[in-house]
């Protein structure tokens, strides 16, 4: 086993990750940089492009930016954390033109539009500039559980090195996660790392979670592709087989109506015949991987009809996640800290989807209050404390079997895990379309699957790392909807069809937590 000492440990490899790592660094922590695939190309925002939530410090402006969403968000977002989010999004991106040399476009009028970024530039940067920092960069090597030492603050993880085929453990004096929401492996674009596992890591350690009933996000997706950019699909009109208009069907608002159409067995075409030149243009422009796959098919989207589906992006472009307990982005466990999609999006989306500009704020916001706040801590502890505390192993599912579980699990076993897990999250009538009864017997299969990976499964090597994705999926998916449940309402994302309407009594977030027996709470809002 290999053996690493930080001072700050960063869990992921996207931009949240490299804000929080580049930050810690700056602060003049030594950091360590762990991430599941290779950092600056993993995950989903090197996968494409993507906006910002860049609002330049005008009050009119910022009032309008604020307000645009709240009532979509169901009241549930702080106005506090945009302003905050507004202002650090705005010093980042200019930080960004201006030490990280990013090629922002120029508008007509000569100025840099920076609302923005496509994905591998930005992210090639990102991982630049934090080695530059001086961040020791552990690619390939994902983390499969935390450590703690004796009083329960996180102290480090351990996790395995794919490429050495050797397990690893690195001793920090705090921790931030940054390892992304949970897409359940549905095949939307750059998700393939995203399952959970920080979610998890900070459940075992104690943490809780926040929002997790805003998860039923599916993206629009030409059928038998993988890119989810939904932004355009506002210039669609959506028609059924026969040609004839799928009425009610709509980028926002109306993918319901492409769900039930879909869930018939029908297909579903879309055709972006409602953008002029100037803005097919300007979208080529803003998005050219967008119509990569369209070029390749011979397709022209904005004459040709195309068959679409829906692919679920779960809390990758939902909203729910670990739940913040200060301004520096920490957790309720001493020396954790929580960024990007990982955490919680809440403060700033309330009970709506962030998309690719809010999510992109929050990441380098959120990275960069992470990075800086697990410095401060680690600086607290004193020289040397990293290195020498005794720490223990927090992780349990499908590490830890509480059973008999043999011999080590092999491949074979994960997936079947992963099947089930899908089985009662992927389907729109089950996560989309929901109801009560179908939750309530959704949750019961899944409560199944979690006896079955808590008892009698574990992995080793670099089977351990699929198991545990299994697990954290499965986790993930079990607080998703005992947390819909909880809310018997629909607001923000969160829509129920057994209860449609919004009940003003609920104007609350609901927190959750627990492994083995999973809780929920009200959270009253602080005014």
């Amino acid at each position: 086993m290999s053996q690493h000492v930080a001072d700050v440990l960063v869990v992921g490899g996207g931009p949240a990750a490299a804000w929080a790592a580049l930050k810690a660094a700056e602060a003049g922590a030594s950091v360590v940089l762990a991430d599941k695939g290779y950092c600056g190309t993993s995950g989903a925002t090197a996968a494409g492009g993507t906006g910002v939530w860049y609002v330049p410090p005008e009050p009119a402006a910022r009032e309008a930016a604020m307000a645009s969403r709240e009532g979509l968000g169901g009241y549930l977002a702080d106005r506090r954390w945009m302003s905050r989010v507004l202002d650090e999004t705005y010093d980042r991106m200019n930080e960004l033109a201006d030490e990280g040399r990013y090629p922002f476009p120029t508008g007509p009028d000569g100025r840099p539009l920076r609302n923005g970024l496509q994905g591998p530039e930005y992210m090639r940067r990102m991982r630049i500039r934090i080695r530059r920092a001086g961040v020791r960069i552990l690619d390939h090597s994902p983390v499969t559980e935390l450590l703690t030492d004796a009083d329960g603050a996180a102290a480090g993880a351990a996790g395995y090195r794919r490429q050495a085929g050797e397990p690893y453990r690195v001793r920090a004096g705090a921790v931030v996660l940054a390892t992304g929401g949970c897409a359940f492996l549905s095949g939307a674009l750059g998700t393939n790392t995203n399952t959970g596992d920080g979610a998890l890591f900070a459940a075992e350690a104690g943490a809780e979670l926040s929002g997790m009933e805003f998860s039923n996000s599916y993206g629009i997706a030409p059928e038998g592709t993988s890119v989810t950019k939904t932004a355009f699909y506002s210039f669609a009109s959506f028609y059924r087989e026969d040609g004839e208009v799928l009425e009610g069907a709509a980028s926002l608002g109306g993918r319901s109506a492409i769900a039930r159409e879909l869930l018939t067995g029908a297909r579903v075409y879309a055709r972006l015949d409602r953008a002029d030149a100037t803005a097919q243009a300007a979208m080529r422009l803003a998005q050219p991987n967008f119509f990569l796959t369209f070029d390749r098919l011979g397709i022209d989207p904005f004459t040709d009809r195309f068959s679409v589906t829906l692919l679920a992006e779960g809390t990758v472009r939902g909203t729910g996640g670990i739940r913040i307990a200060g301004e520096d982005c920490s957790t309720t466990v001493p020396g954790l800290y929580a960024a990007g999609d990982a955490a919680t999006r809440e403060e700033i989306c309330g009970g709506f989807t962030g998309g690719g500009s809010h999510n992109a704020a929050w990441a380098m916001s959120s990275g960069s209050w992470a990075g800086a706040g697990a410095a401060r801590y680690a600086r607290s502890l004193g020289s040397g404390r990293a290195a020498f505390r005794p720490v223990t192993g927090a992780g349990g599912a499908g590490l830890r079997p509480t059973g008999d579980a043999g011999s080590a699990a092999g491949p074979g076993v994960a997936r079947e895990l992963v099947r089930l897990v899908q089985e009662q999250v992927l389907p729109y009538d089950k996560n989309y379309l929901r109801r009560g009864s179908v939750l309530g017997g959704a949750l019961g299969s899944l409560d199944e699957v979690w006896a079955q990976v808590r008892t009698s499964v574990r992995g080793e090597g670099a089977g351990l790392v699929k198991v545990r994705q299994a697990a954290a999926m499965t986790a993930h998916a079990r607080w998703m909807y005992a947390s819909a449940l909880a809310r018997t309402e629909s607001r923000g994302m969160a829509r129920r069809l057994d209860h449609p309407g919004q009940d003003p009594a609920q104007h609350h977030r609901i927190v959750t937590g627990g492994l083995d027996r999973v809780w929920t709470r009200p959270a009253e809002l602080v005014a």
